[in-house]
Order: C-alpha cells, then sequence, then structure tokens
C-alpha cells in the first residue's frame, strides 16, 4: 500500500492538485492551510549566499582518532570517544555558488565533529597562511576580492591595490600564486586549520596546537593551464569528483596531524606563532598524527545538507579553546552571526525544555596582561617566511610562483601597486621580485631561464 501523502504536521492531504476556493471558478481562501504550507514552504527554499565560502560541496562519515592523546588534550573526540560522525564541506574562498571550481582561490575545508560532548567545528583551508593578520581588515580584503561594484568584474588592480597597504600578504602570495593555489578537486587536496587553537589535558596542562589534514589520495594540483583546460569542458569538476568517487562507493579519505607548542616557547621565538602569516617550522615542531578521516557518502538533499551545512570556529568542546589569535577572534563572531542571518537563530531558554547550563567554572582562565590598544603585534616580519617557503618549493613550484604573479600584475594599471607589491617580494627574495618583476613587464617569457646557473667568468689571464 503506498504511502498516504500528509501535510508538515502529518494530517492527511485529500487533494494536492487543487485549491480551496468559493465555488469551482471563486477566490481561493485563506483557511486552506495546505495551500498556504505549500506557498511558504517554496518561498523559503532558497536562502542568502553566503558572503564568502558560498561555492562548494559537502560529504559525510566518520572520524577515528589515534590513542594516547589524553595526555595532550581532554577532548573527548580525540582522548575518549572511539568514533564520531563528522560533516565535511569544501569550497572555493570568493567566488558566487555557481561559480568555476577551476579558480586561483584558497579553498575551504571545514569538519564538523558530532561529538559525545557537543559539536566541534574545524574551519580551515587548503593554504596553511592568510593574507592578514586582523580582523578589522576582513570585511576590506573580501571587498578587495569580490567583483568591482560599478562593472560587476573582479580587478586585478583593486585587489593588488588593497594588498599594497598589507605587507603581511607576501607569504600567502607565494602559496596562491604558486600552482597549489587550484587544487586538482578536493580528494587531492590538503586542509590546514591556519589558526593556532589550544589543547587542555585533564590536568589542565595547555599546548598551543596548529592541524592539518593530508589527503590518503595524495596531493594534486593544476597548473594555469590544466585549468582552463579543465573549465572548458566542466566547471563543476571538483564537485563532480567528490560526487562520483561517493556515489561508486568509494571513501574519501584524509589523515589528522597536529603540531604542538609549549606557550612558554613563544617568548624565545622571533616570529609570533599566533600569527597566520607565519608557518611553524617541522623542524622545531613535528607533525603528529591524531586520526583518520573517512568520508563515505554525500548529501542525500543538497540543499539541506550542504546548503544549510554551518560551521564556526566558536563551536568549541571542553579541551579546545581559542588562543590570543586576532584573526580567530574575529571569525569566531563573524561566521556564527552570517548564520544567524542565513538560517535564522535558535533560542534559550524555553519553558518547553528540563536543560539547564552545568554552572561549572572556567575550566582554565586565560591570561590577559596589558593595556586596551590598537596596534600590530610586536613580532611582525612580514617577508622572513616567505622567502623561505619559496625557496623550499620545488623548481617548477618556484617558477610558478613568477609566472603566475607576474601574469596577473601586468594587467594592474596602478605602476605604484605593481612596484609596491614587487617590493615586498623582493623583501622575501631578491631572485623572486626582480622575476616577478620582469614577467609582469612582458620581457621574461620563459621563468626557467632565471635558475640556470650563470655562466662563470673567465680572467684575462686564463683566456690567455
Amino acid at each position: 500500500m503506498a504511502n498516504k501523502l500528509t501535510t508538515n504536521q502529518g494530517t492527511p492531504v485529500p487533494d494536492d492538485q487543487n485549491s480551496l476556493t468559493a465555488g469551482a471558478r471563486g477566490p481561493s481562501l485563506l483557511i486552506d492551510d495546505h495551500l498556504l504550507e505549500k506557498l511558504a514552504h517554496f518561498d523559503r527554499e532558497r536562502i542568502p549566499e553566503r558572503v564568502v565560502n558560498a561555492r562548494g560541496a559537502a560529504a559525510f562519515g566518520t572520524f577515528r582518532p589515534e590513542p594516547g592523546l589524553h595526555q595532550f588534550t581532554k577532548a573527548v573526540v580525540f582522548s575518549r570517544d572511539k568514533e564520531t560522525p563528522v560533516a565535511a564541506r569544501f569550497s572555493t574562498f570568493t567566488h558566487s555558488r555557481h561559480s568555476p571550481e577551476t579558480v586561483r582561490d584558497p579553498r575551504g575545508f571545514a569538519v564538523k565533529f558530532y561529538t559525545t560532548e557537543g559539536n566541534y567545528d574545524l574551519v580551515g583551508s587548503s593554504l596553511p597562511v592568510f593574507f592578514i593578520r586582523d580582523a578589522m581588515r576582513f570585511p576590506d580584503l573580501v571587498h578587495a576580492l569580490k567583483p568591482d561594484p560599478v562593472t560587476g568584474l573582479q580587478d586585478p588592480h583593486r585587489i593588488f591595490d588593497f594588498l599594497s597597504f598589507a605587507p603581511e600578504c607576501t607569504h600567502m602570495l607565494i602559496w596562491l600564486y604558486s600552482d597549489r593555489g587550484i587544487p586538482a578537486d578536493y580528494r587531492h587536496m590538503e586542509g590546514y586549520g591556519v589558526h593556532t587553537f589550544i589543547w587542555t589535558n585533564v590536568k589542565g596542562d595547555q599546548r598551543y596546537v596548529r592541524y592539518r589534514w593530508k589527503p590518503a589520495a595524495g596531493v594534486q594540483y593544476l597548473s594555469a593551464e590544466d585549468a582552463e583546460a579543465v573549465q572548458a569542458k566542466d566547471f563543476n569538476h571538483a564537485t563532480r569528483d567528490l560526487s562520483a568517487s561517493l556515489a561508486r562507493g568509494g571513501t574519501v579519505e584524509f589523515d589528522l596531524y597536529v603540531q604542538l607548542m609549549q606557550p612558554k616557547d613563544e617568548a624565545s621565538l622571533a616570529w609570533d606563532p599566533l600569527d597566520v602569516t607565519k608557518l611553524w617550522p617541522e623542524e622545531a615542531y613535528p607533525l603528529l598524527r591524531v586520526g583518520h578521516l573517512t568520508l563515505n557518502r554525500g548529501p542525500v538533499n543538497d540543499f539541506a545538507e550542504n546548503e544549510q551545512l554551518a560551521f564556526a570556529p566558536s563551536a568549541i568542546v571542553p579541551g579546545i579553546d581559542l588562543s590570543a589569535d586576532k584573526l580567530l577572534h574575529g571569525r569566531s563572531f563573524a561566521y556564527p552571526d552570517t548564520q544567524r542571518h542565513r538560517l535564522g537563530a535558535n533560542y534559550e531558554p524555553s519553558t518547553g525544555g528540563d536543560t539547564l547550563p552545568t554552572g561549572l567554572p572556567l575550566a582554565h582562565p586565560v591570561g590577559v596582561d596589558g593595556h586596551v590598544t590598537r596596534e600590530r603585534i610586536p613580532k611582525s616580519d612580514d617577508f622572513m617566511q616567505a622567502g623561505i617557503t619559496w625557496r623550499r618549493f620545488d623548481e617548477s613550484l618556484r617558477l610558478s610562483v613568477i609566472k603566475n604573479l607576474g601574469d596577473e600584475l601586468s594587467r594592474v594599471s596602478n605602476q605604484e601597486v605593481v612596484d609596491t607589491i614587487v617590493g615586498f617580494l623582493s623583501r622575501a627574495d631578491a631572485l623572486l621580485g626582480e622575476g616577478v618583476r620582469r614577467r609582469a613587464r612582458g620581457d621574461l617569457p620563459d621563468p626557467a631561464i632565471l635558475m640556470q646557473p650563470a655562466a662563470p667568468t673567465q680572467s684575462p689571464a686564463s683566456s690567455a
């Protein structure tokens, strides 16, 4: 026997084809609850697009932690829960919901852990650093990256004009304009927590922590030419690849690693470990494997399970806290605030429930010292790590930075902006800056010649 069609309240629907009217040709009646319910539901099937990370794909599965992590954190997702259900979302950062997935753009890599002590959201990126370090500049950055409000076109002049006032962007430009700025697809994409968080164990011992996801399928990315070829055939290629992999019964898997640091160590460092424009050297802070993520299904309903899937860095659980990272604090407000706008709000208390706060004291008060101020962090060298990163890339990646960044700057009409950005790059590495300057100027068709060793100069004596 077929299931009966019902309203949202569960009552049977006698007729789903004809409205309730005053006579066969009369006006519709306001008391037709089923008609109003259908129209109201239809009107609300669209919610505002995300301001950033609008273009994305979701998948679901489980996370299994490594044993022995209780010595570092009391968070049950890493210390006690044997397996935790998860939702993951991969996305582009800047562009609209139906934009191509081949654009040069940081990718979002967000995972929601449904732990036994509440939901924990690890919201990260495909690149390990970011453009800015203070949330005060975040709206301005996004406005610069978005299309021009006059023409509706994305304009490299707007982007680099803003970045020319943000020397801390130099490290991010190295990563973004290498070929790693366009991941091949979501299955072959690394993920980084970017920010510094705090882990606390049952004894109250604290450690700074940074996260990193490594794809089991390996890391793959596209050159600018490869991306153009893919986009010509399919601008949904990354979502299609993820969906097809799961539909075939396959899994998409990642290993989660962390770097740990004693907070007392930061005083001896020449850079600020809470600065999102900086990396932690793996030689000093090695990667520790903490678990395995297995995604095994896609959304049953994309609107319900992808478009309404929401993440926030403020969604934390006991044993995990936010560090004093300025950008992280801004995101901890902005993310749930945009969710309140897009998805609505939930309220507490309610006479319909019997849940109450635990009343427990703050587990580990965070010390605060200093006067209220507006200023840069003391350790803010914007160029050293950018140069180190570029020199550590293999030759193909080093060349891709020169080519891609030089080509982009060639489209910027204001020479002062170009000179400023090239100045940032030159302070990171003189060869890098020279290569980008020449490529932007149009006199370096093959950047590979920069990597060729100079011919030895013969002295008059040796030539004789």
